[in-house]
């Protein structure tokens, strides 16, 4: 068996592509439009990681979608938690938990899916501003 990927439902194909895109720094790697199902495809991966990938389904007819608190999160580890927090921030994401141990973030997208953060190899030292943010919404 192999890990294919995870599937998740967007309402706004633009802004999940900016936020998983540009501002966390997924890559596209794959894409399909199916008219006759009134869908886009989209894959995801982590650069250096294509294997595991996210798909974004986009239902071309408007859907509300809740929050999704029972898919649970997404998980990926990053090289530098501090500073992706720092680069997120800046580009207008909330940090929901944010690293005060120098190892575990949390986020969300536009859609509220949630979104871990952790950080590779050893937990970085504890730094301010995080270590003294305190959390903001759910996670």
């Amino acid at each position: 068996m192999k890990y294919l990927h995870t599937m998740l439902r967007v309402s706004d194909l633009d802004a999940s592509l900016d936020f998983y895109c540009t501002k966390l720094g997924l890559k596209e790697v794959g894409r399909k439009d199916v008219p006759a199902g009134r869908f886009t495809l989209v894959f995801l991966a982590a650069p250096g990681d294509e294997d595991a990938q996210v798909e974004l389904t986009y239902n071309w007819d408007p859907e509300e979608y809740d929050e999704g608190r029972n898919f649970g999160h997404l998980a990926y580890a990053v090289d530098d938690i501090y500073a992706l927090c720092d680069s997120l921030m800046k580009a207008g994401v909330t940090i929901n938990r944010p690293p005060r141990d120098g190892r575990m973030a949390f986020i969300r997208s536009p859609d509220n899916i949630s979104i871990e953060l952790l950080q590779k190899g050893k937990a970085l030292p504890p730094a301010d501003p995080w270590q003294s943010m305190e959390n903001t919404g759910i996670w």
